[in-house]
Order: C-alpha cells, then sequence, then structure tokens
C-alpha cells in the first residue's frame, strides 16, 4: 500500500466522517463497507452512516455534554454534523434528523469525492498499512476473530435495541396532541397521553408479552442504561416509565389544561413529516406483542407501524488496554480505531471519535504531532476516560460532564448546574478556537 494512502474498515458515521477528513487533506482512502453484499442485523439499507436506532443525536444546547460536543465537532472542521443540521427536524433542543435524507448526502459526498474509492466488500482481516478500524457495534464475525487475535484479549459487548416506527396519517389526533416538555422551542413532538386506568392497562400488556427469543451465548444479556428496552425498564416496577420515557412533567394538553399520569412522544423520523419514532421505546418483544401494545396507546390504536423494534449485539473493545488518547493503538502505530467500536456510546460520540481518528491518521502520514485534546474539551475527555488504564472493568460511555476537568465556582454558586456548564462550555470553545488545529 502507498504511504499516503489509508484503508477505513466500516462506513458508518466515524468510518464516513474519518474519510471526509482524509480526504480534503489530500490523502487517498479505501473506504470499506460490507452492504449491501453482507447486511446486519439491525442495518436497512445498503446506504453510508445510517442511523439505525433512534434518529436523534441528542441536545444541540451547549449547556448540555452531548451539545458542547457537537459544538466542538464543528470548531474541528466536522463533515457529518454540518449534513446533519442541513438535515434536521424538529425536535424542541434536540438535533434529530431526516434518517433517509441524512445517509443519502452522506453517500453522495462519499461517491463523488476523487480521494475515496468506496469498495463494497466484507473485510475479514485487519489489513496491513495504515488503517482504521470503524467497523461498528455490528463488525462481522470473521473481522471480530481477527480483532480479538490482535488484541489478545476477548470482545466485550452490551445489547441495544431500536424502537418501533408509525406513520403520522395513522395516529388520532383527537387524543394526541403536539407540544415539547416545558414548551421548550417549537411545538415538535406528537404527545399520546394516559390516565391511571390507561397506563395501567398498557404496563399490563407490556410485563406479560413475549420477548423475542435469545440465542444460547446471549442468555445472559447485557444492556447499556442509555438504550434499555422498555420491557427490562418495567420490570424494575409499576411507576419506572412514568418517571422515564413517559414521564409527563413539563407536557401540558392545552385542550384540557392538565398533566397526565403517563405520556408516551412520538419524534419526527424523517423531513416529510410522515414517519414518527416511539421516544425511548426501544424493544425486543415479538412483532405481534409490539402492535397490540402500541395499539393499546391512546391515540395509536390505528397505527400504521412501518418498521417494528428489533434488538441486537453491540461489541466494542477494552480500549484502556489497547488505546492512546489519540486513538492510535499503542502495538501498532498506524492502527487506529473509532466510533463506537471503542466503548464511545452515541450517535454524536461515533462521529466525534471518526473526526479524531481522521485527523490523527493525517498527522501520523505527514510525520506531524498527533492531535491529543484536553480534558477542558468534551471530546479531550472522552477519549482520555476510553484510553485510562485504571478501569478494571470498562463500559461504553456517552459524553457527560463527569469526564470534564471541573471548574471551581464561588461557594454561594456551586450548585448553579446551569453556571457551571456554560463556564465549561466557553472554556472548551476558547481553546478550540484558538489553538491553531
Amino acid at each position: 500500500m502507498n504511504a499516503r494512502e489509508v484503508s477505513i474498515i466500516g462506513a458508518g458515521l466515524a468510518g464516513s466522517e474519518a474519510a471526509l477528513q482524509l480526504a480534503k487533506r489530500g490523502i487517498k482512502v479505501n473506504l470499506y463497507e460490507m452492504r449491501p453484499e453482507k447486511m446486519t442485523g439491525a442495518h436497512t439499507t445498503e446506504k453510508l452512516a445510517e442511523f439505525v436506532c433512534s434518529n436523534s443525536l441528542g441536545s444541540y444546547d451547549i449547556t448540555n455534554a452531548s451539545g458542547l460536543l457537537k459544538r466542538e465537532m464543528e470548531l474541528l472542521g466536522g463533515e457529518l454534523i454540518k449534513i446533519a443540521y442541513e438535515m434536521q427536524v424538529p425536535a424542541g433542543n434536540a438535533l434529530a434528523i431526516d434518517r433517509e435524507g441524512f445517509s443519502k448526502r452522506v453517500t453522495e459526498l462519499v461517491e463523488s469525492n476523487e480521494n475515496i474509492n468506496l469498495v463494497r466488500e466484507e473485510v475479514t482481516q485487519i489489513p496491513d498499512g495504515n488503517v482504521i478500524l470503524a467497523s461498528g457495534p455490528l463488525t462481522s464475525d470473521a473481522l471480530a476473530v481477527s480483532i480479538k487475535e490482535f488484541t489478545e484479549s476477548d470482545y466485550l459487548y452490551f445489547f441495544d435495541a431500536i424502537a418501533p416506527i408509525v406513520e403520522k396519517d395513522s395516529i388520532n389526533f383527537d387524543v394526541a396532541f403536539w407540544a415539547s416538555r416545558y414548551n421548550k422551542g417549537e411545538a415538535s413532538y406528537i404527545n399520546c397521553p394516559m390516565n391511571k386506568e390507561q397506563y395501567e392497562k398498557f404496563y399490563n400488556i407490556l410485563i406479560n408479552a413475549p420477548r423475542i427469543e435469545l440465542k444460547t451465548f446471549e442468555k445472559n444479556a447485557k444492556f447499556f442504561e442509555s438504550c434499555l428496552p422498555v420491557e427490562v425498564l418495567a420490570s424494575r416496577g409499576v411507576d419506572t416509565l412514568r418517571f422515564g420515557p413517559m414521564k409527563p412533567v413539563g407536557l401540558v394538553d392545552k385542550r384540557t389544561g392538565e398533566e397526565n399520569y403517563a405520556v408516551v412522544q412520538l419524534r419526527q423520523d424523517n423531513s416529510a413529516k410522515t414517519l414518527f419514532n416511539l421516544v425511548g421505546f426501544q424493544t425486543n418483544l415479538k412483532w405481534g406483542s409490539q402492535k397490540e401494545l402500541v395499539q393499546s396507546i391512546p391515540g395509536l390504536e390505528n397505527a400504521n407501524i412501518v418498521r417494528y423494534g428489533v434488538m441486537h449485539r453491540n461489541t466494542f473493545i477494552n480500549s484502556p488496554k489497547l488505546l492512546n488518547c489519540t486513538l492510535q493503538t499503542r502495538k501498532r502505530e498506524n492502527l487506529f480505531f473509532a466510533g463506537q467500536l471503542t466503548g464511545t456510546e452515541g450517535y454524536t460520540e461515533s462521529i466525534a471519535s471518526g473526526l479524531l481518528a481522521g485527523i490523527n491518521m493525517a498527522k501520523y502520514i505527514n510525520n506531524e504531532p498527533l492531535l491529543e485534546l484536553p480534558k477542558i474539551t468534551m471530546l479531550g475527555a472522552l477519549t482520555k476516560y476510553i484510553s485510562d488504564e485504571i478501569h478494571e472493568k470498562f463500559q461504553p460511555i456517552n459524553s457527560n460532564w463527569g469526564i470534564v476537568e471541573p471548574i471551581e465556582l464561588p461557594k454561594k454558586e456551586r450548585k448553579n448546574k446551569k453556571m457551571k456548564a456554560e463556564l465549561i462550555a466557553g472554556r472548551s470553545i476558547d481553546y478550540l478556537s484558538v489553538c491553531g488545529i
């Protein structure tokens, strides 16, 4: 392989971002994607950077950890974050996207880039030369074996689930209403209200519904707390959902002026506003049971479900033992990892790690010092966390304030979380604005 050529394995969010970062720096990329030759248990198309579960990247407010990470990506010259804002659909303070439009746009950009060669085939071994492994949590079995051999450790995993999507025209708006929690931003969520009796009926259907049988080796399934199937949440107690994805606080139906006992929210899933997904309703129930459950929700009695929820295995490496905070592997300097395979959980985090891996691979090829972001930035804190050898039992992590270098406030302001978030965000933005990256 040419010394200025890179193989990227996986054209998901991280791999596509890394490829575009290298291409704009004049470096040739062979971007490998096994779909559609070989599909996964969760993808539905052959397009690049496909959003599999939710269509939301979380908050874009910089006083939110995920929002700050998005702003950092913009300052670092991220490509996919630009496309995400171009494909934005209403979702209050969250950056939700038209998932089909987003994937189509990324695919077009990659296919038309003269520095990127898109190769539609499965990679079963870690290649020689300059490589970014961004094969994602649904890495094929053959490549997984190769990664296990390289890392000399067991692969780690958890289970993730996908929420159902319904057609807007099948929703009963005599019951459902439009609102965003606490009236923040545009009233962009569809809300299906429940009284106590309706909720208890729904809950009984849920906890008694049959689930899709796991394979023998999956029996002791581990779940990521941020993506728990709704039936797992419900098993923790009758009121768990009412204080979680179905909490009614801040959602007032203007027709009645009242808060309800519980509320199911639906978020726009495409630009045409024809499809909406059930927020927080990831599930592994059998499809017949999903239909019964969804249609027991007031307002969704005749809902047309266009995609049912499924559960899939998410795989990640033991990054603290394998990676530097630059995402370069410790035992092979021309091999980088990116995306959810590293244990950075979430769409925004996946794109951000692809961005950093692309920048650092370019620096490696050009014999420049690799970019090591400090913990005053969210991306720096995230990469330092996943590469910290102190971890004994490493688990995937989202961006959060707990991993960032803290700021000391005057004693009387120490409980002012918004002020603290604003100061931390300002510190990061100032650093990235002047550091000359």
